[in-house]
């Protein structure tokens, strides 16, 4: 049977790495202007991320502009969206599954080995929603590369990565992590005997009492 510290540490883990994917996709740090060239003194920082697009100049001001129509976005950032989004649900449907079939929970009766099985289950859910994460970021970071080294990009329109890809790749791998430490819950099935019990040759104790 697995330790409960374990599947306590595996749902910590978990936890904390779906508020880190929660965190990274709001944040419009995904990709962030590079400076390189003639483009290495400049007053305005641009930002983009997956919802909106920022501006933050020299003197500690950001304004930033909501996309105002999703057909008009490129498929890398309309997938990375979708992506997130559903590993955001499915890690989240995890954490409830995984909960309730932890050891110091009392929801899922009294059967260790049915809880077991829950927890494993919630475990298992949660890999495959940092698995749609993983994907998303690895997605988004591939096409800032191509679009980096493409030597038809202008070197004032480059980017490169921003904090926000940073904490949705952490979210990821501690959502990896915690899953698997939660999957590992699966309980070992007991040995049966293939031989009946031997029957005890002792003759039966008299009850009878001498004085």
């Amino acid at each position: 049977m697995a330790n409960s510290g374990l599947q306590l540490l595996g749902f910590a883990l978990s936890l904390i790495g779906v508020i880190g994917l929660i965190i990274g996709t709001i944040l419009p740090q995904w990709k962030m202007s590079a400076y390189i060239g003639d483009n290495i003194i400049t007053a305005v920082a641009m930002y983009q991320g997956l919802w909106m697009s920022c501006a933050f100049q020299s003197t500690g001001q950001m304004q930033c502009k909501v996309y105002d129509s999703i057909l008009q976005l490129d498929s890398a950032l309309q997938a990375t969206r979708a992506l997130m989004i559903v590993g955001i649900i499915v890690s989240v449907a995890g954490l409830g599954v995984a909960c309730m079939g932890m050891k110091c929970t009392n929801c899922g009766g009294d059967d260790k080995v049915r809880k077991s099985r829950i927890a494993m289950t919630g475990g298992i859910i949660l890999l495959v929603g940092a698995l749609c994460a993983v994907v998303a970021c690895s997605w988004f970071a591939h096409d800032v590369i191509r679009a980096f080294y493409n030597p038809f990009t202008p070197v004032n329109t480059k980017f490169e990565f921003g904090a926000a890809i940073f904490i949705a790749w952490a979210g990821s791998f501690l959502d990896v992590l915690g899953g698997a430490m939660l999957a590992s819950s699966c309980p070992r099935s007991k040995q049966v005997s293939k031989y009946p019990p031997m029957a005890s040759n002792r003759p039966p104790s008299s009850t009878k009492e001498y004085v």
